[in-house]
């Protein structure tokens, strides 16, 4: 065994630089899912319907998953065999900028369909840089952290999703009550629809000069700088993995499954199913007044027809109530780390997925429309609670279980194709999926309920076939067959 020695980097600047960053990587990601649900279809994608128009913004957004692989290689190559710190830095300048530019962005009024074209691939730069910049984050707090503490340090990046996600609802909650619309709540008004939605977007500007600040202090540490001195760096990380390794890539994808089935669910599909209409008289007039306010065409009949009902809350009053769940995500996440710190991280991931496995029997029961409107909200706001719970207390223990299968060689490289693979299997379907079986439960979420499951099965199968990796030693681990160069 080595001997343990101080980290490179002090405590607090290693909690503050996964965490800054992390938070600003997914605040510009919840800007775009939030817009996503509230402007876009209908800035982006005005198709005269809204279902057609909510798919088109969700196939954008989902389009990020494709591009984070990408990512996850590129940024995992550079972060192997260069060092950590240059990777996250490149990670969110790249993250920032895209943002910053979907602020700029013409409209479907101004250039036509051009409009969607740029966002998509603004969309495809920030899913690019997202693939580099969790396993980054991940690495820095885990490879830092005092013996016997690893998990817990772990959780410092994944709580900046909830911390993102309030600041970037509490950013547009804000905008949309400063310009409220004059006659109805649940409409959008002019100003909101013509520059307000922009302020979340250019205002990345000024977080990510502060991740900047934060994480240009760091050094590397002294696990990466140990591999250095051993020489075992690859000189193509990503054929290591794939040959020696793809094991673990299976087993980490898998294991990331019902997280991110769970993620998307409880924050894209929720919003969306949360602020639908529950009658067709009030889904036809706000779909009209858009249709108006942006020159589409609007055929009642058609829109008839492919009409299903949804919550039928207004759009603060549900972010409020998702607010409140990701408060209990937050608390959950940290909670996670010294629990999975003391009984390992597979016994503890192996019951929360088994409860997930259950809560998607539960979709009927908490979200189907009651007869006193008040019942319905505290039903809602209990499965946003529980929901998010959950996904504390699985998206955790990822930020030390997915670098601990790999070898410090090649520890960016395995643990950012693992977790962003998984994002396409499932964020990036998840709301389309999602989106077609609630039409097809003529407005019931049970069938999307049975989704959450199904990939809850998979990864408890993933789970059980995977090793144990609280013990891992990263000093000792520094890479298989480190003798030979690829």
């Amino acid at each position: 065994m080595s001997t343990a020695t101080a980290p490179a980097n002090p405590r607090s600047r290693v909690i503050t630089a996964s965490l800054v960053g992390t938070t600003i990587e997914f605040y510009d990601f919840y800007a775009y899912a939030t817009a996503a649900v509230l402007v876009f279809p209908v800035l982006f994608f005005p198709t005269g319907n809204d279902t057609t128009s909510l798919l088109s913004s969700f196939a954008v957004f989902g389009a990020a998953m494709v591009a984070r692989p990408i990512g996850a290689v590129v940024f995992g190559h550079f972060g192997d065999k260069f060092g950590r710190k240059a990777t996250l830095v490149a990670s969110l300048l790249t993250m920032g900028i895209a943002t910053f530019v979907i602020g700029l962005l013409p409209t479907y009024q101004d250039i036509g369909w051009w409009a969607a074209l740029l966002l998509l691939i603004l969309r495809l730069a920030q899913g690019f840089a997202l693939g580099g910049e969790w396993s980054g984050a991940a690495l820095v707090a885990t490879e830092n952290a005092p013996k016997g503490k690893r998990a817990w340090y772990g959780t410092f990046p994944q709580l900046g999703a909830p911390l993102g996600f309030i600041i970037a609802n509490f950013l547009f909650l804000a905008i949309n009550w400063l310009l409220p619309h004059a006659e109805n709540p649940v409409l959008k008004s002019e100003a909101f629809l013509s520059w307000g939605w922009r302020i979340p977007f250019l205002f990345s500007a000024v977080m990510v000069v502060i991740g900047l600040w934060v994480r240009l202090k760091l050094v590397e540490s002294d696990t990466f700088k140990k591999a250095e001195t051993k020489g075992v760096i690859r000189k193509l990380p990503l054929a290591t993995v794939f040959r020696h390794h793809w094991k673990q890539l299976i087993l980490g994808t898998f294991i990331m499954l019902a997280t991110y089935v769970l993620f998307y669910l409880m924050t894209n599909f929720t919003l969306a199913y949360g602020t639908k209409p529950a009658s067709l008289e009030t889904a036809s007039a706000a779909a009209k007044a858009a249709a108006e306010a942006t020159g589409a065409p609007f055929d009642p009949t058609k829109f008839a027809a492919q009409f299903y009902p949804g919550l039928g809350f207004g759009y603060t009053d549900f972010v409020l109530m998702q607010i409140i769940g990701v408060v209990f995500f937050g608390i959950f996440t940290l909670l996670s780390g010294p629990i999975a710190d003391a009984i390992g991280r597979r016994k503890l991931l192996l019951w929360v997925t088994g409860v997930i496995i259950v809560f998607g029997f539960t979709f009927n029961t908490f979200l189907l429309p009651a007869a006193d409107p008040k019942f319905t909200g505290a039903l809602a706001q209990a499965f946003l609670v529980f929901g998010f719970m959950l996904m504390g207390a699985t998206f955790g223990p990822m930020g030390a279980l997915l670098p601990e299968l790999f070898p410090t060689n090649v520890r960016y490289t395995g643990s950012a194709i693992a977790y962003n693979v998984s994002s396409i299997l499932g964020a990036a379907v998840a709301p389309l999926i999602a989106l077609w079986l609630w039409s097809l439960g003529d407005g019931a979420p049970w069938l999307v309920g049975l989704y959450l499951s199904a990939m809850g099965v998979l990864t408890f199968i993933a789970l059980l076939l995977s090793p144990e990796t609280k013990d891992h030693d990263y000093d000792d681990d520094l890479g298989v067959a480190a003798a030979v160069e690829l």
